[in-house]
């Protein structure tokens, strides 16, 4: 990963913390006590449970280090002191869609809190660079 500074919302960074405490405390003591389980089934060399638990210890260790560097590399836009004026990340803007005759409210956010289903849009993004 690059040490680009990357955008977030308030809400956005804390999904981020959140998941990191969660794969810290919690996911770590699962995947330990599920490589011991395994290992207590024997040998290790034709054992798919103690390999399945490495594996998933992996990518946890993996994820906590994605997270680390995102965090690290995080800047939070301070929604207070947003221009409501003008479209910029953390703004919240209804478009209205002339071909289906409806009204559409998308929220700008930074590019690692995309979520299209919650109506979540990148201020990176096509749509959003022209609300921008």
């Amino acid at each position: 990963m690059s040490n680009k500074k990357q955008l977030y919302t308030p809400e956005g960074f804390k999904v981020l913390t959140d998941e990191l405490n969660y794969l810290k405390t919690v996911r770590r003591e699962e995947i330990k006590e599920a490589i011991a389980t395994a290992r207590s089934f024997g040998d290790l060399s034709e054992n798919a449970e103690y390999d399945e638990a490495r594996n998933e210890q992996a990518k946890a260790e993996a994820r906590i280090s994605e997270l680390e560097e995102l965090i690290a590399n995080a800047v939070i836009v301070d929604e207070a002191k947003i221009d409501t004026t003008v479209v910029s990340l953390g703004s919240v803007v209804t478009v209205y869609d002339v071909e289906f005759d409806e009204e559409i409210v998308y929220s700008i956010v930074g590019s690692n809190e995309v979520n299209p289903l919650e109506k979540k849009i990148s201020d990176q993004s096509p749509i959003g660079k022209a609300l921008m």
